[in-house]
């Protein structure tokens, strides 16, 4: 049993290792050498565990359950849907250039274009955005303090859009989150 629960532990270490990789190297940058040299391991070591693509697209699932899971609690708390909304969109936004989470999710955006993988990955991750608003915009009509002239999905995916657009501008050092 202690077996299972060393590879258990050391898979989670490779998960850090290939986050750390990709944040300091970029996703396309990164190599194998790379993520062995964050693990402290030897490249053979880490391919024991999966390839390069494998653990990349393992990293990539992880932060999208974990900025998803983080945005669904944020907006859970709160039983007013204004609540809701208005800690939604705080909660949008990267916190700045060195948001690790944001800045780890939108390194993958890119190979969603051309690989199916990382597109159904992305696609994902916008759902369950557009998910958590379109609760809001139902609630807060159900509750009597928003009026919806469109579908509430459709309103949804635009504040998505709007903070994805937000989200380069703060990553990028262009605006700050406040702006």
């Amino acid at each position: 049993m202690a077996r299972k629960k060393d590879q258990e532990a050391r898979r989670t270490e490779l998960g850090d290792a290939v986050r750390r990789a990709v944040l300091t190297r970029g996703l396309e940058g990164v190599r194998l050498r790379d993520i062995a040299e964050q693990a402290g391991v030897t490249p053979a070591a880490v391919l024991y565990y999966g390839d390069v693509d494998a653990l990349t697209y393992d990293t990539y699932k992880q932060a999208i359950e974990r900025f998803s899971q983080e945005r669904e609690r944020v907006a859970e708390r709160f039983p007013d849907a204004r609540d809701r909304l208005r800690a939604s969109i705080d909660h949008g936004v990267a916190t700045g250039p060195d948001d690790e989470l944001v800045r780890l999710l939108f390194e993958f955006w890119p190979r969603s274009l051309r690989d199916p993988k990382a597109a159904v990955l992305d696609s994902s991750l916008t759902e369950r955005q557009i998910a958590v608003y379109s609760a809001i915009f139902t609630l807060g009509e159900t509750q009597g303090h928003f009026t919806i002239g469109d579908p509430p999905r459709l309103l949804a995916g635009n504040i998505v859009a709007m903070e994805d657009g937000y989200q380069m501008e703060v990553l990028s050092g262009r605006r700050t989150r406040d702006e």
